[in-house]
């Protein structure tokens, strides 16, 4: 019973779903077990940039059933636009996803809440999509979300809907001044979604759990990143589920005797979106090189993603918060061309140095990186077809990687093609 994990090792935006990718040609099931359409995974097929947000990456290969899990949120408009994207493509969906009636939704008061809360928290906004998430992870974890389940019983999402608008309305109106929601279009256009996404709705808890009893291959296809788990990330500046490892058990609803082994992505360099601490960051001409030659804009939002230098103290922080058993290192070429690349092997703070990764941000704002400088690599190497002919000093920037964190390096990419990666370790 197979089972591999594909998880974010720092805030996100690794490349995950170029892995993913690469390994569900080989799996029999994907599932994505946390988040919305907050996140997004950019794959690249026969010169085609598909951009993902709900979909699990393994939509892009015939045959492969994809899942979407119970610990991820739903905005059913967003889901059916996404299907009908892909299928114009000719891809087929509707045959092959699974969506888990246990999901909880995202709903149009979500999303002014997310941006009118944003708003009000002037200098401390977080930086959200505001595409609803955060406030859908509230009112479940209040116990007055709406499930995927609900939806489809419209007398009973009816009578829930007009249950929240009670609530919510007040809050818009008499904290916020903004104007609130008639029940009436809610009920209206999601229950026409639900129309399209019904045949797909089932218990995919049991359906995960007969394809890795009959030893299926299941690959689990995390989104976002470690630094953003509401719990270990680099609260406040996180996200509002849990992008780790361990998130898969309580988002796709297996034990974890049925994960066999956790695959970290990481970007040959370092890079985050929105505020907080970020003691690598590159604010000079080095960091604009990086962020336009890995195109480091978000691929839900667009915007710049700040970018610097890997960071070794964090990523050993990864391993050991997801157990990761192997590393893959993504735009290994974004790099190409710089004459020395460096390494963070540390933190100086306050004359002290420090190799765990804190938990106060304060503390981490004021912490100095210790860096390790390596030579650099050519550029132009995204056509190369044997991973022997890669230049020596990228070789050696994958070794020292190793070497750092303890962990074997089981795939390297170098551009965002399929025939652009190595896998160095047979993980299916």
């Amino acid at each position: 019973m197979p089972g591999i994990v594909v998880i974010g090792a720092q805030w996100g935006d690794e490349g995950k779903g170029r892995i993913v990718d690469y390994l569900a040609s080989r799996a029999d099931m994907v599932v994505r077990y946390q988040g919305g359409n907050n996140a997004g995974h950019t794959v690249e097929v026969n010169d085609i940039r598909f951009k993902l947000h709900l979909i699990p990456s393994g939509i892009l290969h015939p045959g492969k059933i994809c899942v979407i899990g119970n610990g991820m949120v739903i905005d059913p408009i967003a889901l059916v636009d996404e299907i009908m994207y892909l299928e114009g493509y000719g891809i087929d969906v509707k045959s092959r996803l699974k969506i888990s009636d246990r999901a909880h939704l995202i709903m149009p008061y979500h999303k002014l809440l997310d941006e009118v809360i944003e708003e009000h928290k002037g200098e401390l906004q977080l930086g959200t999509t505001r595409r609803g998430i955060g406030p859908a992870y509230v009112d479940k974890a209040e116990r007055i979300g709406i499930r995927v389940c609900d939806l489809l019983e419209p007398k009973y999402f009816e009578e829930k809907v007009e249950q929240n608008l009670r609530m919510k309305n007040e809050i818009i109106q008499k904290v916020y001044g903004k104007k609130g929601f008639e029940k009436g279009p809610i009920i209206e256009s999601y229950l026409k979604a639900a129309e399209q996404i019904k045949d797909m709705v089932c218990d995919t808890t049991s359906i995960i759990y007969e394809f890795s009893k009959n030893d299926k291959k299941i690959l689990y296809e995390g989104a976002q990143g470690t630094l953003l788990d509401v719990d270990l990330g680099t609260y406040p500046y996180v996200t509002s589920s849990h992008p780790i490892a361990g998130g898969v058990c309580i988002g796709a609803g297996i034990g974890p005797t049925l994960i066999d082994s956790v695959v970290g992505v990481v970007k040959a360099y370092t890079t985050r979106v929105g505020k907080g601490p970020f003691p690598t960051e590159l604010l000079d001409k080095t960091g604009d090189i990086i962020r336009e030659k890995g195109y480091e804009y978000g691929t839900t939002t667009g915007r710049p993603r700040r970018c610097g230098w890997l960071d070794i103290v964090m990523l050993r922080y990864a391993v050991k918060v997801n157990g990761l058993s192997y590393i893959a290192i993504t735009k290994l070429d974004t790099l190409g061309g710089l004459e020395k690349v460096k390494i963070c092997i540390g933190y100086k703070y306050k004359g002290k140095t420090i190799t765990d990764f804190p938990a106060s941000l304060n503390v981490l704002s004021e912490c100095e990186p210790i860096y390790e400088e390596l030579p650099g690599w050519e550029e132009g190497i995204s056509d190369i077809k044997r991973v022997e002919e890669l230049p020596e000093n990228l070789i050696k920037y994958i070794y020292k990687i190793e070497e750092l964190t303890g962990v074997k390096v089981a795939f390297i990419s170098i551009g965002p093609k399929r025939e652009q990666g190595f896998e160095i370790v047979k993980l299916f």
